[in-house]
């Protein structure tokens, strides 16, 4: 065997190569087959395997362009070790538009899989078994659920070496100590003793601009600390905030809330982040700050009920 083959769902992807895969994954009730697609690029020589996944919830659109923009700047011919490219993991939700699989289960809770248990555990081991077995580093993609948005940000354990790296090298204007959640990839792929990055940016079924271009230039960022691949000509890196503690700011009753804050901005400890009041403008309920930090996240449905969480901050001094 060549030193830098790789092999994938019982296909093989020589040195210097690209293929494009499509790994069964199961059938509609209409009998008609869905597949995982795969796209591979294997470099001549050996090096990291970096996986780059999306839509694990299937109306999380941004990193499924992400992946097809970094995709198309990799040339094999100058890729040190590989590149596992996977833009729609959950190819049900994908089709309906949905968060969700057609059981309702949340698939990024269902990690690591059993190949007999529910179509979510069936497709998680399915990922890990064919993508996340064989890759030494991953980058997993996502924005916010319905009805809110993220400001670019990355999730991790910053405390391991190798993926604080890595996370310091995408530059996303925040990046977040995060410990994993059960049944998560990020869980699974830890547990395995792989570093992983939680890319975090925008809102479902929508792509942000200015979202993916930072998704796009991380990404490269990430391979070129790696090794993997020669940086090419990008925007001026930020220096990320390192975040180590954030709070959800809840609405303290239903009503219509209106933003008095945006995403990404710095506010002060009671500063005013918004109000709750009827449709008249009656029956106000101010919601300040209880601490310094930055907005890294908004719900972006005016409409709220009591305990909805509407302002996430990150404590910043």
């Amino acid at each position: 065997m060549l030193e830098n083959t790789l092999e994938i769902a019982g296909q093989t992807i020589s040195p210097g190569k690209q293929k494009r895969l499509e790994i069964p994954v199961g059938r509609l009730p209409t009998q008609t087959l869905l597949s995982l697609p795969v796209t591979v690029i294997n470099g001549k020589k050996t090096g990291p395997r970096l996986w780059i996944s999306a839509a694990i919830h299937g109306d999380e659109l941004n990193g499924v362009e992400i992946i097809r923009q970094v995709v198309g700047q990799i040339n094999p011919k100058h890729l040190k070790g590989s590149l596992i490219a996977v833009p729609i993991v959950n190819v049900f939700g994908f089709i309906e538009q949905s968060r969700y699989l057609p059981d309702r289960r949340d698939l990024n809770r269902n990690f690591p899989g059993s190949p007999s248990g529910s179509l979510a555990s069936r497709l998680a081991y399915l990922f890990m078994e064919e993508i996340v077995s064989r890759s030494t580093h991953g980058i997993d993609l996502h924005t916010a659920a319905v009805p809110r948005i993220n400001l670019p940000q990355i999730r991790a354990n910053l405390d391991d070496e190798d993926t604080y790296r890595c996370a310091k090298a995408f530059s996303a204007p925040i990046m977040m100590h995060s410990t994993t959640r059960d049944g998560s990839l990020r869980e699974a792929a830890t547990k395995q003793g792989i570093p992983i990055l939680l890319y975090e940016a925008g809102e479902a079924l929508r792509f942000d601009s200015e979202a993916i271009r930072l998704g796009v230039e991380g990404i490269l960022r990430v391979m070129d600390v790696l090794q993997m691949y020669p940086l090419p000509s990008l925007n001026p890196a930020v220096e990320s905030v390192e975040i180590r503690d954030y709070k959800w700011i809840r609405a303290t009753k239903a009503g219509i809330l209106r933003l008095e804050v945006k995403l990404g901005q710095k506010v002060a400890k009671k500063q005013l982040l918004g109000v709750i009041s009827d449709a008249f403008g009656e029956k106000t309920s101010k919601i300040r700050s209880s601490f310094d930090g930055i907005v890294i996240g908004l719900c972006q449905n005016p409409l709220v009920n009591q305990g909805d969480g509407i302002f996430h901050i990150a404590l910043h001094s």
